[in-house]
């Protein structure tokens, strides 16, 4: 069978980390004769070429290729491929993973399409990842159409034949954005690059030590250096005109202007290195850069842009003390289900120093021509700006899954409202997004259902000068109420309030006590005729099928349906119970609120039953805790009980 897939991870001193990667690669849904990995030993130290030779040594389609230190990352990507055998190559890092379907996928995508590069969706835990490059499916995308000039990290499928033809590899030895100069090349040589948005290909991870190589503190010189060359493979491919400038900016708004904003530039040490980054930055925005490329960037951003090219380093400090108080807020209004999708009310607005940010109520009046006189007057020429530009404001809501940080987003309708300021503030107003989202979990994960685990619910609201992300709430301990937990598109979700914050969250398939049940008193179930009913806390947004499993040595799975409450937030489980089935003993009762799935679960109900003379009764069992605890107390009450006896025993006999 020919190899579909090369994956090829540069390995340097990665210790522990390794091996959630070597799970992931072992673990892809292609079949194992139709990928190989490449492992690409850069001259660790530490107990990773043992770990690795072993693994190839009982896996065959596990390679290790062996060399001296190299320095980094590009000449190990460049040996990888040299000894690819596959149609296309997949570049990963030793301290990321990937999902158990990425490589199927992405090569499926591929062929669909006749990529030369496809672009899986990627998540990012503790590390910054693109999030509009990943908001849809792009089967044809272009530096034009979409913007790929966000996602310049190799961790890509590229056709092998499209990279021989082109003759592209990666720059070699110790350096620094060698991916951005291979990456930017491919999309502008490529005749096809695809982006799968459904799906989490790639987790791009953080390490708990920091021992990320991208994360070590670097030399400014060196760096703007390697910058350069990613800004020539541009100038290469492309004519002068608005398509440079646009993707000059992915790098003037990245890699200098975000370093010499808000918080990031205040948490430089201020032992030289902060001016140094700040002079290094400005040679190449004074040495590469039109004034067409500023022009495009948001005002704030603008801001800074024109301050590094004027040279005013003390203002540029200053400006970031203002900007470093500004963050997002986000309130709930109402969290409710409505038929088979949970909505979700809020409001959002930007804060200042922790109160509601006010802006000039007349707006701006156009861009200035020069950089603002000193901080003052940029603050205030950002604000203008972004309340002359309210009518482009958005916000979304985003559902990120904890543990693996796969997000998506959710469908949202918004409407923005002006509100008058305090009455110490004339003349100015708050800027106010008033918005709906709606949760379907059947689809809510890129088009699939929502998998199990806790999901936690963002904002992300873009106004003027700032795209931020917060989360939803906090709501006051006392006032916290959501939705009830809901049996909807075969999952059961609960919306709760997490502790101690007070924000809001998403438990699909994971809660047991939460969701109520236990709070069923045997009073409320009837059984009568052989059908038992019992009201139940859950929602459900119509007839919904499920199994009612009844226990007792042996298991009967019962076809159940829960039926909504009219004008109500709960259900009523409806059962025809086997009265033939259930004589001679106490039946535990389970409900499985999805019959057929892959993992059925099911959830204690404090029930069970027995038949008696004819009839089939029920009580409320004894919780499974008291019945241990009971027993813990009898046995140490009984073991008091034998050596008291046993004291008087011997006391007797002497």
């Amino acid at each position: 069978m020919p190899v579909k897939v090369s994956v090829i991870v540069p390995v340097y001193n990665p210790g522990t980390y390794i091996e959630d990667c070597v799970s992931s690669l072992l673990r892809q849904s292609l079949p194992p004769d139709e990928y190989e990995v490449i492992f690409v030993d850069d001259g660790s130290t530490d107990g990773s070429p043992a770990r690795l030779d072993a693994l190839a040594a009982e896996n065959s389609r596990v390679t290790v290729v062996h060399q001296e230190p190299s320095g980094w990352s590009g000449k190990p990507r460049n040996v990888g491929i040299a000894a690819a055998v596959g149609e296309y190559v997949m570049f990963v890092d030793n301290d990321d993973y990937l999902g158990d379907e990425a490589l199927e996928r992405m090569y499926d995508y591929a062929i669909a399409n006749g990529a030369d590069v496809v672009v899986g969706k990627m998540a990012g835990r503790g590390r910054p990842v693109p999030v509009e490059l990943f908001r849809h499916n792009h089967p044809r995308a272009t530096v034009e159409n979409a913007p790929l000039i966000d996602s310049l990290t190799p961790h890509k499928m590229f056709r092998r034949e499209f990279l021989d033809k082109i003759e592209l590899r990666f720059p070699e030895g110790r350096r620094r954005l060698e991916d951005h100069v291979f990456v930017t090349e491919a999309y502008l040589r490529a005749d096809c690059v695809s982006v799968l948005s459904d799906y989490v290909c790639y987790y791009h991870v953080k390490r708990d030590d920091a021992g990320n190589a991208g994360f070590q503190r670097f030399d400014p010189v060196g760096y703007f250096k390697n910058l350069r060359e990613a800004l020539d493979v541009v100038e290469r491919y492309t004519d002068p005109g608005p398509l440079r400038d646009r993707l000059f900016r992915r790098w003037l708004r990245n890699e200098m202007v975000e370093r010499m904003r808000g918080r990031r530039l205040l948490a430089l040490p201020d032992d030289g290195y902060r001016r140094q980054l700040f002079e290094e930055i400005r040679g190449v925005v004074v040495e590469r850069f039109g004034p067409g490329v500023a022009a495009g960037l948001p005002p704030a951003q603008r801001v800074v842009a024109g301050l590094i090219a004027a040279d005013r380093f003390d203002d540029l400090v200053a400006f970031a003390g203002w900007e470093a108080g500004i963050a997002p807020t986000a309130a709930p209004l109402d969290v409710r289900w409505q038929g088979d999708t949970l909505r979700i009310g809020l409001t959002a607005e930007y804060a200042s120093g922790g109160e509601p940010m006010t802006f000039p109520a007349a707006g701006g009046a156009g861009r200035p021509a020069a950089p603002p006189e000193d901080a003052a007057a940029a603050t205030a020429w950002v604000e203008a700006d972004s309340a002359a530009a309210f009518d482009k404001a958005t916000v979304d809501l985003l559902l990120r899954e904890r543990s693996s940080a796969a997000q998506y987003f959710q469908p949202v309708e918004f409407t923005r409202e002006t509100v008058a300021a305090a009455a110490d503030e004339e003349g100015r107003v708050r800027l106010v997004l008033h918005a709906t989202a709606t949760v379907d979990p059947a689809t809510a994960a890129g088009g699939a259902p929502l998998g199990g685990g806790l999901w936690d619910v963002f904002i992300r609201v873009k106004l003027g000068a700032w795209t931020k992300e917060c989360r939803l709430g906090p709501v006051p301990e006392a006032g916290r109420t959501a939705a009830a937990p809901g049996v909807v598109g075969r999952r059961v979700v609960l919306p709760y309030w997490t502790k101690p914050a007070g924000n809001l969250a998403l438990d699909v398939d994971r809660a047991t006590k939460r969701l109520g049940l236990t709070q069923l008193a045997a009073a409320d179930v009837t059984v009568s005729d052989g059908l038992l009913r019992a009201p139940l806390p859950l929602y459900v947004p119509g007839d919904t099928e499920v199994v009612l499993r009844l226990t007792a040595g042996s298991v009967i799975d019962v076809p159940a349906t829960l039926r909504p409450v009219p004008e109500g937030s709960g259900s009523v489980l409806e059962a025809a119970l086997p009265a033939a089935d259930v004589r001679g003993s106490a039946w535990r009762v389970q409900l499985g609120p999805a019959p057929g799935a892959d993992e059925p679960r099911f959830l204690a109900l404090p029930l069970v039953l027995r038949a008696r003379a004819g009839r089939i009764l029920a009580r409320r069992a004894t919780p499974a805790g008291l019945v241990r605890r009971l027993a813990r107390r009898a046995r140490r009450a009984l073991g008091a009980l034998l050596g008291r006896q046993t004291s008087g025993f011997t006391a007797r006999k002497a």
